[in-house]
């Protein structure tokens, strides 16, 4: 190469262009020459360079070379004649000097391929048996990949499922919460849980509906649950109507329970009281031992009755199941409809109590009927009176105090009504104690009762008119039995069985020995002992009517007074005007008098033991009545006498037996009536208004004076007229007197007939004879 250098004349640019070719990147062969197409096609070729990099078209825009390589260019091309020609020859001259070095080294490698030729040409039959036998695993690879590839295919498919598992249970998990609860829901609208069911709605919507909310199911659950609402309200309602209709049914239990608890808690301080009372009047008159008797009895009763009692108490949740009205209650209100059934439940229990003040027809008959009433009305105010406290607004104390007064008015009104009915002394006593109980009860649940006990001072007027007619029947029994003699007494016992009886203090009659006799008759004992228990019977009134003992006291002595002065003066007025009453009777009954009246102050220490007030508080009411009774007793006396004796009289001048009368014989009986007139005048007893002891002889002084005077045409011509002369003359009574004389004169004047006077007096007697028959056949014809 060196050689073909030299002769050529070397060119030093063009051995650093060929230097330059033979280092630089075939890719970056054409910017480096810049030489005709056919030039670099045979540098490509003899360098093994792919034409990629440039062509001839692209000119001076080449590489980044394109300023530096451009000077080579001319150098190559301009520098030197046939430049070119000696750069070809040089170029020629490189490749060849190049294939010489590549045949050697291939010689020099010949025997080494050889070597490898040969080698590869012995392992060609075990690189076919390799092949073989890598066809034949790959083969088996294959088989062996088709059971994975389904396995693999079924894992993806357990992975999908697995995931969309695992996505349905995620879900599952969001929604079971909403199930449960609606679950429970269902659960709780089956066990009647009302008001929990509407509480687990709330949460359902609040809390749980939105969670699933993109769920049909959930608005389905949704859609539902307002006519579940309405379910529940209409279940409630009629829970509560049933409730009210139990009630209404067992308000005479809870009221009877009601007034039994009342009256349990009153027994004692009632029984201590009467002990106390007791304790006070021991050592007084020992005629007074009976109330401390009874009031020992009573107490041992309370007591008695206490233990009884104290063996179950129920109370009016023990009786009613208020669950109704509580859950009722609660729903209206979770619902937002609390006005509805506030409004609902009033107007329904003020037509029960209407119904419960509505009393029966025969109520006033028997006690039964007052107690059932008044139990009916003490359950219906308890149940109220229990809502008002355990409940918050369904009823108010407003409310409840207006139903009282509206019921109270009606109860008042319907005992006024049904009490004037009651004849029972003993009906109306026991009325009076179930309404102090019935007050009693109701005050204990905060009802004002003040206009109870009013009606309750209408009542006891009503029961002492009661006792007054009882006692009347008593006393008339007990005058009917007496003998009207003074008591006989053989021996000391029988002395102090009528000292027991009555307080008679004589030292007289008890010096004077067996036998003797109290100077009263049976009756007074009887008497006394009676009016002693007319004042048990008053005081059983005045018990528990919540007055103080003063007042208790005053009207002890104003019942007792009248007794005294209305009830036994009457019968001893009845008694004395008696037909069988002669003047020996009317003397006993006058000492009887006397003594009763001088045991007043007896019974007035009696009436202080009992209520512990003095007589000489100056307030006390003093027995008075006995004190004018005897007055009365003379003047009834007197005029008994009096009408007694001209009943006598008449009678004489009427009497059958009496065939005839003279005129004569009248005259005498008018002198003698005359003088009884005069007796009547004289005012013997006093206190007599006018000529009242007069009137008892007017009948006869009537009669007399039309048979003295012989005034019979005034007497025929004014007959039946008020203002009659004679209106007192009886025709019957003047026709037979007058038939009697008209008898005397036809017997006793023989030559009557033959005197002119006697004539004309016996026609006229004949002629009134004929109008007095007439008279009275027109009497009986009328009658």
């Amino acid at each position: 190469m060196a050689e073909n250098g030299e002769g050529l004349g070397t060119v030093p640019e063009h051995e650093r262009i060929l230097q330059e070719i033979e280092s630089t990147d075939t890719a970056c062969v054409g910017p480096t020459l810049r030489l005709p197409l056919e030039c670099v096609c045979v540098v490509w070729h003899d360098f093994h360079v792919p034409p990629t990099c440039w062509s001839p078209e692209e000119g001076a825009a080449g590489s980044p070379q394109q300023l530096g390589d451009e000077c080579t260019l001319r150098s190559v091309y301009d520098d030197q004649p046939n430049a070119h020609k000696k750069f070809m020859e040089k170029l020629d001259a490189c490749i060849r000097n190049h294939d010489k070095e590549i045949e050697k080294m291939c010689n020099f490698h010949h025997q080494g391929f050889v070597d490898a030729i040969t080698e590869l040409l012995k392992v060609r039959t075990d690189a076919e048996k390799l092949k073989v036998q890598v066809t034949d695993t790959n083969r088996k690879f294959q088989d062996a990949g088709k059971e994975v590839i389904v396995q693999t295919e079924d894992i993806i498919r357990c992975r999908i499922q697995q995931r969309n598992i695992t996505t349905v249970v995620e879900k599952l998990q969001l929604c079971l919460p909403v199930l449960e609860m609606y679950s429970k829901l269902k659960e709780q609208m089956s066990a009647k849980r009302y008001y929990s069911a509407l509480k687990t709605m709330e949460q359902l919507e609040n809390v749980y509906f939105p969670r699933v909310s993109q769920y049909r199911f959930c608005q389905l659950m949704i859609e539902n649950l307002p006519k579940l609402r309405e379910d529940i309200k209409e279940i409630s309602m009629s829970d509560l109507k049933d409730f009210l209709e139990s009630i209404r049914k067992h308000s005479d239990k809870i009221g009877e329970t009601a007034m039994k608890q009342a009256q349990q808690q009153k027994t004692f301080s009632v029984a201590l009281q009467k002990q106390n009372r007791v304790q006070f009047g021991k050592n007084m008159h020992f005629n007074d031992r009976i109330p401390e008797e009874r009031n020992e009895v009573e107490l041992k009763r309370a007591f008695e009755e206490e233990d009884e009692n104290e063996e179950e108490v129920l109370t009016v949740q023990d009786l009613v199941d208020f669950s109704p009205v509580y859950r009722c209650l609660h729903i209206y209100s979770v619902l937002g409809d609390e006005e509805t059934f506030e409004n609902y439940y009033r107007k329904q229990r003020k037509k029960q109590a209407r119904l419960v003040l509505q009393p029966q027809s025969n109520m006033h008959e028997t006690v039964d009927g007052y107690r059932r009433y008044f139990t009916q009305i003490v359950g219906f105010f308890v149940v109220e009176d229990h809502i008002l406290h355990v409940t918050q607004g369904l009823v108010t104390r407003a409310y409840t105090d207006e139903l009282w007064n509206m019921a109270l008015s009606k109860i008042i009104a319907v005992l006024r009504a049904h009490s004037s009915y009651c004849t029972d002394p003993d009906l109306v006593l026991e009325l009076k104690n179930l309404i102090v109980l019935f007050a009693d009860t109701l005050q204990g649940y905060g009802f004002p009762v003040n206009r109870l006990f009013d009606l309750l001072f209408e009542i006891r007027d009503q029961y002492n008119e009661t006792l007054l007619k009882k006692w009347a029947g008593v006393f008339r029994d007990i005058f009917e039995e007496d003998n009207y003699s003074p008591i006989p007494i053989v021996n000391e016992e029988e002395y102090k069985v009528v000292i027991s009886k009555f307080p008679f203090q004589d030292p007289d009659l008890e010096k004077q020995s067996f036998p003797k006799k109290f100077p009263m008759s049976q009756s007074v004992p009887h008497i006394y002992i009676q009016v002693k228990e007319f004042i048990y019977a008053s005081l059983k009134f005045s018990e528990s009517l919540h007055r103080s003992s003063t007042e208790i006291d005053d009207m002890l002595r104003k019942s007792t007074n009248l007794l005294l002065t209305r009830t036994l003066s009457s019968c001893l007025l009845n008694l004395i005007r008696k037909p069988h009453i002669g003047l020996t009777e009317l003397v006993q009954i006058i000492i009887n008098t006397t003594h009763l009246e001088q045991a007043c102050r007896y019974l007035e220490d009696f009436i202080t033991n009992i209520t512990n007030i003095s007589q000489e508080t100056v307030h006390t009411t003093r027995l008075y009545g006995l004190s004018t009774f005897k007055g009365k007793v003379a003047q009834t006396a007197c005029m008994s006498a009096c009408q007694h004796l001209s009943t006598s009289l008449m009678q004489m001048l009427l009497d059958s037996e009496l065939k005839q009368i003279s005129m004569g014989a009248v005259q005498q009986f008018n002198l003698d009536v005359i003088q009884c007139e005069l007796f009547a005048s004289s005012e013997p007893v006093p206190g007599f208004q006018g000529d009242t002891l007069q009137l008892a002889f007017i009948d006869l002084r009537q009669l007399l004076d039309l048979f003295m005077v012989w005034d019979w045409s005034t007497y025929l011509a004014d007959y039946g007229q008020p203002a009659s002369k004679y209106l007192r003359v009886n025709p019957n009574t003047a026709l037979t007197l007058l038939e009697k004389m008209k008898d005397t004169s036809k017997k006793n004047n023989i030559f009557a007939q033959f005197r002119k006077n006697d004539r004309d007096k016996q026609k006229l007697i004949e002629t009134v004879v004929k109008q007095l028959r007439s008279l009275v056949n027109g009497m009986s014809q009328h009658t």
